[in-house]
This record gives structure tokens, C-alpha cells and sequence, in this order.
């Protein structure tokens, strides 16, 4: 009895071998179709993280695209607006000029014209239609080369006026 119950034994421990084998292999069968799934997966994912990808980078290059006109076009706006200010300013300018030039034709004729009184009159007069006329054909644009010239055939006493305007500014605005 003692040789069947180990022969029993033997074939339950047969039996719970091939169980346990059955069960080892189905595992191992479930871990095979687990890790194909998880690399099915992590594919999909890269796909659709490489589509989002895409999709970012093309609206974000449509984006600055559409930033990079509106900057040309605020520039171009600024730029016409700044070049019309320049113009009014030269235009103004210039009639400023006109009408020095003609406040000195008008001192010239009613001024005296003889004798001392006569020649400082008609030197007004003179400087104020040579300063018109230079005010209307040079411009503002034009009296803003001329200055940035000066101060550089000058450069000394173009600073020394220069403290000197900022020291009278000073004490004009102390007051």
C-alpha cells in the first residue's frame, strides 16, 4: 500500500507538474500577448504624440507667421505716420519761412532808408528775408543737417552754447 501511495502521489505530483506547466505556459502565453499590447500601445502613442507634434508646430508657425505681418505692417504704419509728421513739420516750416521773408519785405519798405536809423532798418530787414528764405527752402529737415554740420566743424563752443542754454534753461525754470 505504502508503494500506491506513492505511485498515487507521484501521478497527483505528475498531474499538478502538467497543471502547474499548463499554467506556466498560459502565463507566459499572457505575458507574450500583455507585451505585444504594451508595444501596440506605446506605437499608437508615439503616433499620436507625433501627430500632436505636428499639428503644434503648424499652428505655431502659422501663429508667427501672422505675427511676423503684423509687425511689418504696425511698421509700415509707423513708418508712413512718422514720414507724414516729418512733411507737416517741414511743411509748416517752410511757411514759417515764407512769412518772415515776407515780415521783412513789408519792414523794408516801411522802415526808413536813410541815415543811421535807415541802415540798421533795412539790416533787419535783410536778415529777416535772408532767414525766411533759408527757413523755407532748407526745411526743418534741412536746418537739422545744417546744425549736426556746425557742431561738427565746431565742436567746442557748440557745447560751451549748449551748458550755456541749459544753465539759462535752469535758472528760467528755478523761478
Amino acid at each position: 500500500m505504502a508503494s500506491t501511495t506513492q505511485a498515487l502521489k507521484g501521478k497527483q505530483g505528475d498531474q499538478h507538474n502538467d497543471s502547474f506547466g499548463k499554467a506556466k505556459e498560459t502565463g507566459s502565453q499572457a505575458m507574450d500577448k500583455a507585451k505585444e499590447a504594451g508595444g501596440q500601445a506605446m506605437d499608437a502613442a508615439k503616433d499620436a504624440g507625433t501627430q500632436v507634434m505636428d499639428k503644434v508646430k503648424d499652428v505655431g508657425a502659422h501663429a508667427m507667421d501672422t505675427a511676423k505681418e503684423a509687425v511689418t505692417s504696425v511698421t509700415g504704419m509707423a513708418s508712413q505716420a512718422v514720414g507724414n509728421v516729418g512733411k507737416k513739420a517741414d511743411d509748416l516750416t517752410a511757411t514759417a519761412g515764407a512769412d518772415i521773408a515776407k515780415w521783412g519785405d513789408a519792414l523794408s519798405e516801411k522802415a526808413p532808408h536813410s541815415g543811421i536809423m535807415g541802415q540798421a532798418s533795412q539790416a533787419v530787414a535783410g536778415t529777416l528775408r535772408d532767414s525766411g528764405h533759408y527757413l523755407e527752402e532748407a526745411k526743418l529737415s534741412g536746418m537739422a543737417d545744417d546744425v549736426a554740420k556746425l557742431v561738427q566743424r565746431h565742436p567746442m563752443p557748440a557745447i560751451l552754447i549748449g551748458f550755456g542754454i541749459g544753465f539759462m534753461l535752469g535758472r528760467a525754470l528755478k523761478s
